[in-house]
C-alpha cells in the first residue's frame, strides 16, 4: 500500500461519509424506510389517498374532508414524523452491529533550516512535501446484550409509534367527520330557519287578514308580528353559527377559515341499522385486545423492559476487534549536518480489545433503578389507556342506543307536529282556531325540525365515534356513513 494509494482512499471514504450525511435517506441498506409510511394518511388510507389536493371540491364531499384533515393536520404530520425518527433510531441500532473504519490523511509542506555558528557545515536546509495516512478499524464482537437490548428498545419505540400514528389517525378521522356533520347540520338549519320564518310570516298576513275584516283583535297581529321577529331573530343567529361552523371545519382540514364551501345535504331518508348486537362487555375486550393507544401503550412497556437490560449491559465487559495501519514518507537524517534522505514507513497492529468496567460511581445501579421506575410508570400508563378506551366503548355504545330511538321518535315528532300546525292553520284561517293555537303550533314544529336535525347529525356521527372507540376505523366506513351501516362492521 503506497501513500498516494491511502490519501486516495481517505478522500474516497470522506466524500461517501459526506454524501450518506446529505442524503439520509437516499442510501437505506439497512432497510429502515420500509417501516415509514409514504404519507401522513397512508397507515389509514393505503392506496387511496396521495395527500396532493387542489381547490375544495363542489360540494366538499365527507371523504375529501377527511382525506384532507388525515394528510394535513398538524397531529397526524407529527406523528409520521415521529416513526422517521423512530426508523431511524433502529438504524443506529442496527449499525452497532457492524464494525467501524475510520481515516485520516495529513499533506503538509515541511520546511526545515538549521544553522549551527561556526560550524557552517552542520547547518542544513531542505524542503520536502510530508504525506502519511492512517487506518483504524473497531468492531464490538460481544457486549453481553447491550446491542441486542438497544436494538429490542428501538423496535419496540418503532412499533409504538406506528401504533401512535394509528391512534391519532383515527382521532382526527372522528373529529373531521363530526366538523363536517356539525357543519352541515348547521347548513340544514338555516333551511329549515327559512321555513320557519316563511310559515311566521304566513301566520302574520292571516292575523292582519282576520284583523281587517275585525273577527280577530289587534293584538293577534302584533303577537304575529313578535314571533316572525323571534324567527328572523333564530335565523340571523344560526347564520352566524352556520359560518362558525365552516370556518371550524375548514381548520380542521388545514384550509383557511374563510375557504368559500358547499356541502352535501344531510339525508333524511336513511334509517337505524340493526347490526350492533354485540354485547358492550363484547366490544370493550375486543377493544382492549386491538384499540391503537393500547397497543401503543404496550409497546412503549416493551421498550422500557429493553431499556433495563440495556442500563445492565452499561457495567458488563465489551470485547472488541481493533486494527490499525500507518503510513508516511517522513525524510531521515543520519546525523547533524548530513543530508536528508527520502524514506518511507508504516506500521500497523490487528487485536482483541477486552474492556471491563469496574467502578463509575455507582452510576450504573442508578440507571438500572431508573429504568426499572421507568418499567413501572409504563405498566400504569397501559393500564390507564385500557381505562380510558373501555370508557370510550362504554359511553359511545350508550349514546348510539340511545340516539338510535332518538332517531325514531324525531322523525315521529316532526310528522305529528307537521300535521298539528297545518290544522291549526287550517282552523284560524276558518275563524274557529285562536292565535295562540296557532302560534304554539308554529313553534313545536320549529323545534321538532330542529331536533330532527340534531337527532341525524348526532346517530351520524356517534356510529363513527363507535368504531373510533373500538380503534377500527379505515377507508370503508367513509361508505358505510353515507348508506347508513354500521362503521363497526
Amino acid at each position: 500500500m503506497n501513500v498516494r494509494w491511502l490519501l486516495r482512499a481517505v478522500v474516497a471514504i470522506a466524500t461517501l461519509m459526506c454524501l450518506g450525511t446529505r442524503g439520509a435517506w437516499a442510501t437505506d441498506p439497512l432497510h429502515t424506510r420500509n417501516n415509514v409510511p409514504s404519507n401522513a394518511a397512508a397507515p389509514l388510507f393505503a392506496g387511496h389517498a396521495a395527500c396532493t389536493f387542489g381547490p375544495p371540491g363542489t360540494p366538499l364531499t365527507l371523504q375529501e374532508a377527511i382525506e384532507r384533515a388525515l394528510c394535513n393536520n398538524p397531529d397526524t404530520r407529527d406523528a409520521w414524523t415521529v416513526i422517521e425518527e423512530r426508523a431511524a433510531a433502529v438504524g443506529i441500532s442496527k449499525a452497532a452491529y457492524l464494525p467501524t473504519l475510520s481515516a485520516t490523511g495529513e499533506g503538509v509542506h515541511e520546511d526545515s533550516i538549521t544553522r549551527v555558528r561556526d560550524h557552517p557545515e552542520l547547518s542544513s536546509n531542505y524542503s520536502t512535501m510530508v504525506h502519511s495516512g492512517d487506518l483504524s478499524l473497531s468492531w464490538i464482537l460481544y457486549d453481553f446484550g447491550g446491542r441486542r437490548a438497544t436494538l429490542d428498545n428501538a423496535k419496540a419505540l418503532l412499533s409504538a409509534a406506528q401504533a401512535n400514528e394509528n391512534a391519532v389517525l383515527q382521532q382526527t378521522f372522528a373529529d373531521a367527520a363530526k366538523a363536517y356533520y356539525a357543519a352541515v347540520a348547521a347548513r340544514e338549519q338555516l333551511r329549515a330557519d327559512e321555513a320557519v320564518v316563511q310559515d311566521a310570516q304566513n301566520s302574520l298576513v292571516a292575523a292582519q287578514q282576520r284583523s281587517n275584516r275585525g273577527i280577530a283583535p289587534i293584538t293577534e297581529v302584533y303577537q304575529a308580528q313578535t314571533a316572525y321577529r323571534q324567527a328572523q331573530i333564530a335565523q340571523t343567529r344560526d347564520q352566524g353559527q352556520a359560518m362558525t361552523a365552516q370556518g371550524n371545519l375548514a381548520n380542521v382540514i388545514a384550509l383557511s377559515p374563510d375557504t368559500a364551501m358547499t356541502l352535501d345535504g344531510l339525508d333524511d331518508t336513511t334509517q337505524p341499522d340493526e347490526t350492533f348486537q354485540r354485547s358492550v362487555s363484547q366490544l370493550m375486550a375486543q377493544a382492549e385486545r386491538t384499540h391503537p393507544a393500547i397497543v401503543a401503550a404496550e409497546k412503549e412497556l416493551d421498550a422500557a423492559n429493553a431499556g433495563v437490560t440495556q442500563a445492565k449491559s452499561q457495567g458488563r465487559p465489551t470485547i472488541k476487534l481493533v486494527a490499525q495501519y500507518s503510513q508516511n514518507n517522513e525524510p531521515v537524517q543520519l546525523g547533524l549536518g548530513l543530508p536528508h534522505y527520502p524514506a518511507t514507513g508504516h506500521d500497523g497492529y490487528v487485536g482483541i480489545q477486552v474492556s471491563v468496567p469496574i467502578f463509575s460511581g455507582f452510576a450504573t445501579s442508578y440507571q438500572v433503578r431508573q429504568a426499572r421506575a421507568q418499567v413501572d410508570q409504563q405498566s400504569v400508563a397501559v393500564d390507564k389507556a385500557k381505562q380510558q378506551v373501555a370508557l370510550q366503548v362504554w359511553t359511545s355504545y350508550q349514546s348510539l342506543q340511545t340516539d338510535r330511538q332518538n332517531l325514531i321518535y324525531s322523525s315521529e315528532m316532526q310528522s305529528v307536529a307537521t300535521q298539528a300546525w297545518e290544522s291549526a292553520q287550517r282552523r284560524y284561517r276558518s275563524g274557529i282556531g285562536t292565535i295562540l293555537e296557532l302560534l304554539s303550533t308554529q313553534t313545536a314544529l320549529a323545534q321538532a325540525r330542529q331536533q330532527r336535525i340534531q337527532a341525524l347529525t348526532t346517530w351520524r356521527y356517534d356510529r363513527l365515534a363507535l368504531a373510533s372507540a373500538l380503534g377500527q376505523l379505515d377507508w370503508n366506513d367513509i361508505d358505510a356513513l353515507k348508506s347508513g351501516a354500521s362503521p363497526d362492521g
